[in-house]
């Protein structure tokens, strides 16, 4: 899971609409020399008319709507309009967008991994394609044997909500949809860099980021011959840009990209991320003030209002269970948050009142990451009350005492774009790796591609979302009002768990991560049975019985 975007005004048919004829001075403007971006959530019941009134008594000027979820974009050059916002009758609350002059220091897509001296773990799928041989993942959730039964069906999507795609990628263009992807979240100067693209929104098909390719590849590499293959390499690969180049993913552009999904009739997103700027959003911490506290509510409004109008509108949602090792049942306390906009301070984590988004959101299935010997990673969050099955995400220190302790290889191999390995030094100006943890692979026509490991729930994410594509590619029905498949996601849901490798927990149930190097405060206790458990939820996710396989 990552961690770490802002919609533009682009008007589409959830209901993102450019207003006009709105002031362009708001009356009641407090001094203030710079402008702020938020986005803004109307309470229940508030007619639009009523929320842009509100906005504009505080001090906001409306720059665009999501009509389906009622939240809106604003700018103010108000001091005080996060106070005068939340203590409005008819708004929940605000959320800064763009604090003009703030530079946070990004931090890590993931936990990072101790990189060891290669090798593999036991138990390579069958060769399908060139690098298939590193993907332990896919025999574990036997993806391999599935293939006989269900491909996946071009006409089921899966929209990658991320930082991006890497469509030029010859493992991506084949299962790209250039025609449904979108771009929900601009660059932001502040912590993105210069922008690249007019207007600051990148073109479809790239990802300055990295996570989002690396996610699509494991979700849907086509089964070309090159590079790697996904779980279910024929179905359609969505970019819904959604998340900043830095990992940064923010309340408007997730709102956006989610109610599009719906209106387009996507089948599945995967959703491997919290929004950004609170780890937990808490409806009414003490440690936080009034201001924080109604940001935070307006978070939990605007997120769960947009994962019910996806899932009443056939959208299977899967996401990333978190890397902070934290029992969701019972959370430690948080000291990262805010990640933006403000320092970072200690805070009382409330399991009643605080909830981790979109994880904890309704209608989402929430997964937990596990090594190629099946261990609960070390870093993944768990808890009886949230997971709902596990998959492969990676663990570096899997197998103690062996020689594939402390392997990379223990890790995910997925594609990963070039310009961001060359960035970072692993690729030359020639395009030739420089470090055995990426690789490169070239089709017979010389058109290349990049591989990298990568570690975390959000590498276990795309294993059960790409499940859940098979799934419906099996057992969808045709939709004759948008084309292609579809299927109730309760009904995939059902499916994707009732099928899952049932893992008992551990014995003893308190798993210490000690001989791997790790402090007390990373023990966990499994509870619960073989059938559902804290580490496993129903199990890990399986392919083959999913679709029809004994």
């Amino acid at each position: 899971m990552k961690r770490r975007l802002t919609a533009g005004a682009v008007a589409t048919a959830t209901g993102l609409a450019l207003l006009t004829g709105l002031p362009s001075t708001p009356a009641s403007a407090a001094p203030s020399t710079e402008t702020t971006e938020y986005t803004v959530v109307a309470d229940d019941g508030v007619s639009a008319t009523e929320a842009i009134a509100a906005i504009t008594a505080a001090g906001g000027t409306v720059v665009s709507s999501n009509a389906a979820v009622g939240t809106y974009r604003v700018s103010s050059a108000a001091a005080d309009f996060k106070t005068k916002a939340a203590a409005s009758g008819a708004l929940i609350g605000a959320a800064a967008r763009k604090p003009i002059g703030y530079a946070p220091k990004p931090a890590p897509l993931e936990k990072p991994i101790t990189e060891g001296r290669g090798g593999k773990p036991s138990g390579g799928v069958s060769k399908a394609d060139t690098l298939d041989d590193k993907l332990w993942g896919l025999k574990m959730v036997k993806a391999d044997k599935a293939r006989a039964k269900e491909k996946g069906d071009r006409g089921v999507t899966v929209g990658v909500l991320d930082t991006g795609l890497d469509a030029s990628n010859p493992d991506l263009a084949p299962n790209f949809s250039t025609k449904l992807s979108r771009n929900f979240a601009p660059d932001i100067v502040d912590i993105d860099g210069p922008c690249e693209a007019e207007g600051c929104v990148d073109a479809v098909g790239t990802d300055d980021g990295g996570h989002g390719t690396h996610v699509a590849g494991t979700i849907a590499a086509a089964a070309n011959g090159t590079g790697v293959s996904g779980v279910a390499p024929n179905v359609t690969l969505v970019e819904l840009k959604g998340g900043q180049d830095s990992g940064y993913f923010f309340l408007d552009p997730v709102v956006n990209a989610l109610t599009y999904a719906a209106d387009a009739g996507i089948d599945v997103v995967n959703m491997s991320f919290y929004i950004d700027p609170w780890l937990y959003n808490c409806k009414a911490n003490p440690a936080d003030a009034p201001e924080a506290q109604a940001e935070q509510r307006a978070i939990i409004a605007g997120v769960n209002r947009a994962l019910n109008y996806a899932h009443a509108r056939g959208v299977t949602l899967v996401a990333a269970a978190g890397n902070q090792a934290d029992n969701l049942n019972d959370p430690q306390e948080d000291s990262s948050s805010p990640d933006y906009g403000t320092d970072p301070y200690d805070r009382p984590i409330d399991n009643k009142t605080c909830v981790s988004l979109p994880t904890e959101g309704p209608h989402v299935i929430a997964v937990s990451s596990v090594g190629p010997s099946t261990a609960k990673a070390v870093y993944s969050n768990y808890g009886t009350e949230q997971i709902s099955v596990a998959a492969p995400g990676g663990f570096t220190r899997d197998f103690f005492g062996t020689p594939q302790y402390n392997q990379t290889a223990n890790n995910i191999l997925s594609s990963y774009p070039l310009k961001v390995l060359q960035e970072s030094g692993r690729v030359d100006a020639d395009g030739n790796p420089t470090v055995s943890t990426v690789f490169k692979d070239c089709t017979a026509r010389g058109k290349c591609g990049y591989y990298t490991y990568l570690a975390g729930t959000s590498m276990a994410s795309p294993h059960a979302a790409g499940v859940a594509a098979l799934i419906i590619s099996k057992y969808g029905h045709r939709d004759f009002w948008r084309g292609g498949l579809t299927m109730n996601p309760g009904l995939v849901q059902a499916r994707l768990l009732s099928t899952a490798q049932k893992t008992a927990c551990p014995t003893p149930r308190l798993r210490s991560y000690a001989q791997e190097g790790y402090g007390p405060e990373f023990d966990a206790y499994c509870a619960g049975s073989k059938s559902f458990n804290s580490f496993y939820g129903h199990g890990i996710v399986d392919a083959y019985k999913a679709v029809g396989g004994r």
